[in-house]
C-alpha cells in the first residue's frame, strides 16, 4: 500500500474507533512513513522540528502512542523504536523481521507459533502476554 493509501486507511480505522486522526498525529505518521524500517523516537520528533519549528517530545510520545493504541504502528521495545503496522488497525500478534544490514522490516502473523509456546509455556504455570516478537537476521537481499 503506498502512503496516500495507508493515511486513507488510518483515517478509516480511527473513524471506526471512534477516535480523531488530528493534524499533528497524522503528520506524525507521515513522518514515521517517510522512513524505511524502525524508526526512533527522536528521529520523528527531529523531523517534526523541522517541519514545525517548536516541538517538544511528549507531544512526539503521545502521539505515537496514540498510533500504536489504533493499531497503526507496533513499538518495537527491543530496538527502542516503532515500525508501520503492515495490516491496518491489526490486533493480532506479529513476528517481526529486521534486517541487521540494511534495516528493512517484515511482518508476519505469528498465532499460531505464540499458540505452540503458551501451550509449552502453560504447561509450566506460566502465561504469556500478548506480543510481537523480533527476530534479527539478514534479510534474502543482504544474503546475496
Amino acid at each position: 500500500m503506498d502512503k496516500a493509501g495507508f493515511i486513507a486507511a488510518a483515517d478509516l480505522q480511527c473513524q471506526r474507533q471512534g477516535v480523531k486522526l488530528t493534524a499533528l498525529r497524522r503528520q506524525v505518521l507521515e513522518l514515521v512513513l517517510a522512513h524505511e524500517g524502525v524508526v526512533k523516537a527522536y528521529q520523528v520528533l527531529a523531523d517534526l522540528q523541522r517541519e514545525r519549528g517548536i516541538a517538544a517530545p511528549p507531544t512526539v510520545y503521545r502521539a505515537l502512542d496514540f498510533l500504536v493504541e489504533a493499531g497503526l504502528l507496533h513499538k518495537v521495545d527491543a530496538l527502542n523504536g516503532y515500525i508501520v503496522c503492515s495490516h491496518v488497525g491489526c490486533c493480532h500478534e506479529g513476528l517481526i523481521l529486521v534486517c541487521t544490514a540494511c534495516g528493512r522490516v517484515n511482518e508476519l502473523e505469528a498465532a499460531p507459533a505464540l499458540d505452540t509456546l503458551r501451550q509449552q509455556a502453560a504447561a509450566q504455570g506460566f502465561a504469556i502476554a500478548q506480543q510481537n516478537l523480533l527476530l534479527t537476521g539478514l534479510c534474502q537481499a543482504c544474503r546475496v
